[in-house]
């Protein structure tokens, strides 16, 4: 399975931060807000990944993110020259995806808790998978509606009167149908080829798998202002009181066996003196290098 991390778009709710940098650039506690969504991928055990951008923003990507070989990852980059809805990137990204399925992450979305997300991508085989959250506004996000068994019958881009609380996250897993779907797609009033669209027509298939994310589980869009505020406060809070980083594609790359130890203590060894190179080293490396001296 290949990954698409979309990071376009103007960011406009996040002025005048978005002057200085993309919004998938900005901030998130101590890490750049596409660390969170890249974990995310590499957690799911992806480990070809293709990041959507603008033309002006995808230099500073290339910049952070290189080619992904120090994470034992291949990224590649495309342009995104005017945002016409998510799934425009499946038509972006077409010939990246070849004839694989595909997961589609927000590079404002940051996930945190269990293993639901990894297992809706570990346990794919075909059809479509997406996640379903309980939110107490639901009107600003894609519903869906559950029948008394629980299947999903329908799902609704921003409605006036939700069916249901249960909102459809930024992170979509499709088999290779999904670019003829898009193809297809015309756009909708606003002018964008809805992922919501994609969505509908693999639930009019009945090929369409809803995993519900636990209570506790935490689903954080960092796209305003107050969001990425909160996003940050929570994750320090996380971080401070577990031990924890989440967000950290080295560490995940590691336990995911992209790198090895001795790989990992290259890549620690060549970052400056701060708090991210010391949780690697006391943590992860320190933690590895215990396990690996027991009987």
């Amino acid at each position: 399975m290949k990954g698409i991390i979309l990071a376009g778009g103007a960011g406009s709710r996040l002025f005048p931060l978005t002057l200085v940098a993309s919004k998938q650039l900005q901030a998130v506690y101590d890490k750049p807000m596409v660390y969170y969504p890249l974990t995310t991928l590499i957690e799911g055990g992806i480990r070809e990944i293709c990041l959507i951008s603008t033309p002006q923003d995808l230099p500073r990507f290339r910049q952070l993110l290189g080619d992904g070989r120090a994470w034992g990852l291949t990224i590649e980059y495309r342009e995104q020259p005017r945002p016409a809805g998510i799934a425009q990137a499946f038509l972006i990204a077409e010939s990246f995806v070849g004839a694989e399925s595909v997961a589609l992450i927000l590079g404002d979305n940051i996930f945190y808790g269990g293993d639901t997300v990894q297992r809706a991508v570990a346990e794919f085989k075909s059809g479509a998978a997406v996640l379903g959250y309980h939110v107490n506004d639901p009107e600003r996000y894609g519903v869906i509606e559950f029948d008394s068994q629980g299947r999903a019958i329908s799902i609704e881009e921003k409605p006036r009167a939700p069916k249901s609380n249960y909102a459809v996250p930024g992170l979509y897993v499709f088999d290779n149908e999904v670019l003829g779907i898009c193809r297809n797609l015309q756009p909708s009033a606003r002018g964008e080829l809805e992922i919501t669209d994609v969505n509908l027509a693999y639930l009019q298939r009945g090929a369409l798998r809803v995993y519900h994310l636990p209570r506790g589980f935490a689903w954080l869009d960092a796209g305003t202002s107050s969001s990425l505020h909160e996003a940050s406060a929570y994750v320090q809070t996380i971080e401070k009181r577990t031990g924890v980083k989440i967000g950290c594609p080295e560490e995940a790359a590691f336990r995911a066996g992209f790198l090895s130890l001795v790989q990992l203590e290259a890549l620690v060894q060549g970052m400056p003196r701060s708090e991210y190179r010391d949780y690697l080293t006391h943590s992860v490396v320190a933690e590895a290098r215990h396990n690996k001296l027991q009987p």
